[in-house]
């Protein structure tokens, strides 16, 4: 087990030092001078020649990279050009927020998508199923910030149910803080909804059709009995890794949702970097979620191997 976490570890290398590379040359291939943008279209040659030094911009890419590199090894992600703070000090404040918003997505598409999948395997080929397997695709199609309006329209203005946006006063109650999370939790959390029910019914199938199962029901044993003892336990596994997935997703998805809901997360933070040309923020919030979602998937797959067997058994006998 030991040795299946050390080649896990080892493996995020490789992938983390990727990733920086990629998010520097992205951000050096967007059009435009931040130096020109912050300072304006009035401002002198020699102002724009001092602020690029400045920002270390007059230097060789590769020389620009180096320091970038030892920057973020140290946990220096720059400092914002618009904000004048410590970009990690930007991202650590809206960090609860984001988080927030997307456990709570997942906890709908978990408590709505499991369900879902397990009943519509349980009515394979029954009307049951097309309509579910119906609803997981519309699901999976619909645009976020789109059903986010949508939900706006309808339980706000018309209805007049829950607030449209912001994050609420916790020195109101508790209930005023969740009621603004709902929509935005919905909104966010629809995507996930359609994969999970559909990765569910399709391992739920699968381990329904095999042998062990077959044997259960000769042996006279109850159906909610093989259903949840033996069938559902080995059905979530592979599920779990696409869970892992969806909260990588989640936190990614969340630009659109906070946009819509204007919830002062990390993507509302995002959208701002990048409407004010604030490259190192951007930069450094780009960097920040894909580690993140490294990480979260580095877990995951921990979890998997503490919860499959036959991944403890192949680094047993290595």
């Amino acid at each position: 087990m030991a040795k299946y976490i050390l080649k896990r570890f080892v493996q995020v290398i490789p992938t983390l030092f990727f990733v920086i590379l990629t998010v520097f040359l992205i951000m050096k291939l967007i059009p435009g001078d931040p130096a020109m943008v912050l300072l304006g279209p009035q401002a002198r040659a020699e102002d724009i020649v001092r602020f690029r030094q400045q920002l270390g911009l007059d230097k060789p890419i590769l020389v620009q990279f180096v320091i970038y590199l030892k920057r973020v090894l140290t946990g220096d992600l720059g400092r914002s050009l618009i904000y004048r703070q410590d970009v990690l000090t930007l991202i650590l404040e809206r960090l609860p927020t984001t988080v927030t918003l997307s456990l709570s997505a997942l906890f709908i598409a978990l408590v709505i998508g499991i369900p879902l999948g397990i009943v519509a395997a349980m009515k394979h080929n029954s009307f049951v199923d097309l309509l579910v397997t119906i609803l997981a695709l519309i699901g999976i199609s619909i645009p976020i910030f789109w059903f986010g309006m949508i939900l706006i329209i309808v339980f706000s203005l018309k209805l007049g149910w829950l607030p449209a946006v912001g994050l609420g006063d916790i020195s109101k109650g508790l209930w005023d803080v969740v009621s603004h999370f709902i929509l935005p939790s919905l909104a966010l959390g629809i995507l996930s909804t359609g994969t999970i029910a559909r990765f569910t019914r399709s391992s739920m199938l699968e381990v329904l059709n095999q042998d062990y199962i077959r044997t259960a029901y000769a042996k006279g044993l109850k159906k909610t009995l093989i259903l949840y003892r033996h069938a559902l336990k080995n059905a979530l596994i592979p599920v779990i890794t696409v869970i892992g997935l969806q909260l990588g997703n989640l936190l990614a998805g969340a630009v659109l949702t906070e946009t819509v809901f204007a919830l002062p997360g990390l993507g509302k933070l995002m959208v701002d970097g990048i409407f004010r040309r604030d490259y190192m923020l951007v930069q450094g919030e780009v960097l920040f979620t894909a580690i993140v979602y490294i990480f979260v998937n580095l877990m995951v797959d921990i979890i998997y191997a503490f919860i499959n067997p036959k991944i403890r058994q192949l680094y047993r006998s290595v």
